[in-house]
């Protein structure tokens, strides 16, 4: 005799392990089941367990597949949501914002309160390029009111998060004043060509009217900000090459699309002629923890440059 009082002989152990474990597909165990031979005088009763035991081989088979996918989508929004605390983008400019980040089967619910409207689509971007993420519902709220876009005090605050994103720019070092659309920079940076391009970029802000840099070149070395070496997660790098399209003037109304591989951010869609293209591709690969840009937009051809 064998296992459980079945005859003895390797295909009878076989089905009954493959009905104990659930590897064996059904049609298998059927066929097992159509050429069982009847070798002792207690046949009957064994292939009446036999039959008793198979009828429970699609249940048992069925709970021990489902039971792996539903741990895995589990485990799969917890790390979507330990990734998104994680993320460069929540440690570094969202800090100070209360933001509940909630994953059910991949889509994922973000709630609390923002200081600015810009941390709320930022929050947003980062969270949409996590692995895993099928979609994003953005519940975020501004704290307190709002300020009237377009005005000083949210011209300033844009000015001084678009700077956050350059690497190139002393952005903790520039202080950001703004009257009647005018920027004022002060503070002090490490080059001239520092000063120059952090110039450059706080007048290519969407709503600025003009620059007075008054930033000064320091004597002594300026201790950088970040090392170049940071391993910066790729969801970060997206969104903050995502914000800082949306917040510069040249590049606003390009339709560009974002994606970062291992610190590589390729860039897809249409620029509106080469100058257009070299812009994104140089502005892009100054962002924070962009190692290379794969710059494959498209210069669309007018009507006028055709004929």
């Amino acid at each position: 005799m064998g296992m459980r009082g079945f005859p003895t002989g390797d295909r009878h152990e076989a089905v009954w392990y493959s009905i104990q474990s659930g590897y064996t597909p059904w049609i298998e165990i059927k066929t097992s089941l159509t050429i069982l031979p009847l070798q002792t005088p207690r046949g009957v009763r064994c292939n009446k367990i036999m039959k008793k035991t198979l009828s429970l081989a699609p249940w048992v088979a069925g709970a021990l597949f489902i039971a792996p996918l539903i741990l895995t989508a589990s485990e799969t929004d917890d790390r979507i949501e330990s990734a998104a605390r994680k993320s460069y983008v929540f440690k570094t400019y969202l800090v100070g914002d209360s933001i509940h980040t909630e994953s059910k089967e991949g889509v994922v619910t973000l709630t609390g309160t923002v200081e600015v409207i810009e941390h709320r689509k930022l929050a947003e971007d980062t969270v949409e390029g996590l692995p895993g993420v099928l979609r994003v519902d953005n519940q975020l709220k501004i704290k307190g009111d709002p300020q009237p876009e377009h005005s000083d005090t949210w011209l300033a605050l844009r000015v001084k998060s678009t700077l956050l994103f350059h690497r190139h720019v002393s952005s903790t070092g520039t202080d950001v004043s703004v009257s009647d659309g005018i920027v004022t920079l002060h503070g002090e940076v490490s080059s001239l060509a520092q000063k120059e391009l952090t110039g450059e970029y706080a007048k290519d802000v969407e709503g600025v009217r003009d620059v007075k840099n008054e930033l000064t070149v320091s004597v002594a070395p300026v201790k950088p900000e970040e090392s170049m070496d940071e391993k910066i997660d790729d969801a970060s790098i997206t969104a903050q090459v995502k914000s800082a399209l949306l917040a510069h003037r040249s590049t606003r109304s390009s339709k560009i699309k974002v994606s970062t591989v291992e610190g590589v951010v390729t860039l897809t869609g249409r620029a509106s002629n080469d100058a257009e293209k070299s812009l994104v591709g140089k502005l892009v690969g100054d962002i924070n923890g962009v190692r290379q840009v794969n710059n494959q937009l498209v210069v669309e051809i007018s009507a006028a440059s055709a004929k």
